[in-house]
């Protein structure tokens, strides 16, 4: 038997040991595949801090075991990630930032619109307990980012969406209003895949698996380089 071939059994057996059923490849997806001209622009105009994403929270394929058909997304709040299923039993994972308990969205929606570089109109709610404006133009510092997916159940809006942050530094956390943010470069290639309609499963508390903790990951614990 070959050293490689040792090192390649190795390897899937502590994939294995880490995720159960969902495993990270050794390779990333190329961060600007999706991006346009003006995408590029704007993100180099940008003044809040470039935060690197934490290893584990970085974009990689990963072995998929769910049942979800190809095209759909999949959100795994408990653990941070959003998940673009693929064909063949893979998916392109992402590290996302996700709602506060009092303010998170589970269960099953459509894509119902989408948006390049969208306008941020905050809700009631949101107006209120923050103390932001009615109306935030498009631009490369607007919270809603780069690209946005609204979230419609039942032929409605439900208000939560898959969009970009001006705040890469809480990807892993639960700190939004409630909508999945997303790096703007990782948004941009999420976008440049989903197509109008799509299901999008936000999975129940406790419902997800993950190869890593999300608050340990956040520390710099945990998780395999990709």
């Amino acid at each position: 038997m070959s050293s490689f071939t040792v090192k390649i059994g190795l390897l899937a057996v502590a994939g294995l040991m880490l995720s159960g059923c969902m495993q990270a490849t050794t390779y990333e997806v190329s961060s600007d595949k999706m991006m346009k001209p003006r995408d590029k622009e704007l993100l180099a105009k940008v003044s809040y801090a470039k935060t690197p994403v934490a290893e584990p929270f970085r974009r990689a394929i990963v072995d998929y075991h769910r049942k979800e058909l190809p095209g759909s997304i999949v959100v795994d709040s408990d653990n941070h990630y959003l998940y673009y299923v693929q064909d063949g039993g893979k998916a392109i994972r992402y590290g996302i930032t996700v709602g506060e308990d009092a303010m998170a969205f589970s269960g099953v929606a459509k894509v119902g619109m989408m948006a390049e570089w969208p306008a941020w109109h905050p809700t009631p709610g949101e107006i209120s307990r923050l103390g932001v404006p009615t109306f935030v133009a498009p631009g490369p510092d607007n919270p809603m980012g780069s690209r946005a997916m609204y979230l419609y159940s039942g032929g409605k809006d439900t208000l939560f969406r898959i969009h970009g942050t001006n705040q890469p530094e809480y990807i892993g956390a639960s700190i939004s209003s409630g909508c999945i943010r997303m790096t703007n470069e990782d948004v941009i290639d999420l976008y440049g895949r989903v197509k109008m309609g799509a299901i999008v499963v936000v999975l129940e508390p406790k419902q997800g698996d993950s190869p890593v903790n999300s608050k340990l990951a956040l520390q710099g614990a945990g998780g395999t380089p990709f």
